[in-house]
């Protein structure tokens, strides 16, 4: 049951995100697509400027999501006492969603016309965006528990050999098959991998393990092996091959993970003051939207 409202609130992020977006790009085209010296003279233009009724609102709601986003995840991260409120990846996914249609929110808000403190504020919003993309990226990388903890190493040792158990207890595969899953999973070829060629190699790992499993196939056709049995074990060679990968990779991947805090965390405390600064000068200036 669990799964299956996570999957719906999955697919309530996407379609409210996406349908949001389009539903914006749909009414507002004409207006954004005006040359900037001319949307004065739109008949759109008192509510999608920046100061309208849809400009301005896009605004606030947009602000408001990107504050709620950094600090209730940031709350549930840091303090204890609100360890028991959900998981932690569904904090992080809300996080993703709100720090990612708020952004989109704001920047129809600009009207995409960018100049002053405004400037430095959306483009450290954007670097902050940008890098958190990367920053899921390195975050899937990296073996977590259900509860979103990161996994020792001598966990995922138990799990990689628990799938090498019933590999063998279950199917009984012979020697020659298991040296073929063996050459899949070899652990030993990430130990001396460089940060900055990090890309290229999994890339390269990616396509190469693919190549290795269809070859694994046809050597479990040619042993006669049905073909729901064929697909539990190209299933859990998958699984070895990916955790194989995440053993061998984790200390370079926690160490780009602290790197990457380093970079996001300026940016999105740039982005912050800079937001706070532009809100109480509009306020100053008496733009207070519908209230």
């Amino acid at each position: 049951m669990k799964n299956l409202l996570h999957k719906i609130l999955i697919v309530f992020y996407l379609l409210t995100g996406i349908g949001v977006t389009l539903a914006i790009i749909y009414y507002g085209f004409s207006y954004y697509n005006t040359p900037l010296e001319e949307r004065f003279f739109h008949e759109l233009n008192e509510q999608f400027k920046p100061s309208g009724i849809l400009g301005h609102g896009f605004g606030i709601i947009g602000t408001i999501m990107m504050l709620l986003g950094v600090s209730l995840y940031m709350i549930r991260k840091r303090f204890r006492t609100f360890s028991r409120l959900g998981l932690l990846k569904y904090w992080l996914e809300f996080h993703i969603y709100l720090c990612t249609l708020g952004p989109i929110l704001i920047l129809f808000h600009t009207a995409f016309k960018f100049g002053g403190i405004v400037a430095i504020s959306f483009w450290s919003m954007t670097a902050v965006f940008l890098s958190g993309i990367l920053g899921r990226f390195i975050y899937l990388q990296i073996p977590r528990s259900i509860e979103g903890n990161v996994l020792s190493l001598s966990d995922l040792q138990k799990e990689n050999n628990s799938l090498s158990e019933q590999l063998i207890n279950k199917y009984s595969i012979d020697e020659s098959l298991q040296n073929k899953i063996e050459q899949l999973v070899d652990i030993n070829t990430y130990r001396s991998i460089r940060i900055k060629n990090i890309l290229i190699v999994m890339m390269k790992d990616f396509f190469s393990k693919r190549k290795l499993l269809r070859e694994l196939k046809k050597e479990l056709v040619r042993h006669g092996i049905d073909k729901h049995e064929r697909k539990d074990i190209l299933r859990l060679s998958s699984s070895k091959v990916l955790l194989a990968r995440r053993i061998g990779l984790l200390s370079v991947m926690q160490k780009i993970f602290n790197y990457w805090h380093i970079v996001h965390l300026p940016f999105a405390l740039i982005m912050i003051i800079f937001m706070v600064i532009h809100v109480a000068v509009t306020i100053t200036f008496g733009y207070k939207w519908i209230f």
